[in-house]
């Protein structure tokens, strides 16, 4: 059952509110982007009024600076994937690589490849949501120094040199398989890491 399904029997308004507004902009934001998410769109699918809308989220740019710290904090969301970098069980080089792996023999392929939430909301905010380009540049910037820091631990010659390429490059790579609708990027990403990281370190 989807979200807007399954928010399509609670209450208007009331409690839970705040929550079923944020989850259908984390639906509708990422799948139909900001500015084709309409208000009218946004209540229909939370099962809101306009009025309670508003009363928890003054302006959509509040709304969208909230969807933007929702999807950085989701466990299991779709910035998960930056998560390699925090796994105890791999190595430094490992956790590197892992940013690159690729989908699970057994996950059903993707009808759509939506890429990174906060780059595309960083496109759509550009000149127009300053708070929430703000987050998501603070986000970034925070990426790319735990990638410096774990590509010291890898044994980096120049971490800071690395961690920045294997930032454009994971970057790179979710933006053009977005374009492709297609996750070979992620593959050949995968294998130009390895060449970065043996050239960086040292092979294994």
């Amino acid at each position: 059952m989807g979200t807007s399904e399954a928010m399509a029997g609670a209450p208007r308004g009331g409690r839970g509110a705040r929550e079923r507004i944020l989850r259908a902009a984390v639906e509708l934001f990422a799948r139909d982007g900001i500015h084709a998410t309409g208000i009218a769109k946004l209540t229909d699918v939370a099962h809101v009024s306009t009025r309670t809308l508003y009363q928890h989220f003054p302006s959509k740019e509040a709304l969208v600076s909230a969807y933007v710290q929702r999807v950085e904090s989701e466990p299991e969301g779709p910035v998960h994937a930056e998560t390699a970098l925090e796994r105890s069980d791999l190595s430094a080089r490992e956790r590197l690589l892992e940013l690159f792996a690729e989908r699970p023999a057994d996950s059903p392929p993707a009808k759509v490849v939506r890429g990174c939430p906060l780059h595309n909301t960083a496109v759509e905010a550009a000149g127009t949501m300053p708070e929430a380009a703000a987050l998501v540049e603070r986000h970034k910037r925070e990426f790319i120094a735990r990638l410096i820091k774990t590509a010291a631990e890898a044994g980096a010659y120049e971490p800071e040199t690395l961690g920045r390429q294997l930032a454009v490059l994971f970057e790179g790579a979710r933006a053009l398989s977005t374009s492709l609708n297609d996750t070979p990027p992620f593959q050949d990403a995968r294998e130009l890491a390895k060449t970065l990281i043996n050239q960086a370190t040292g092979p294994t």
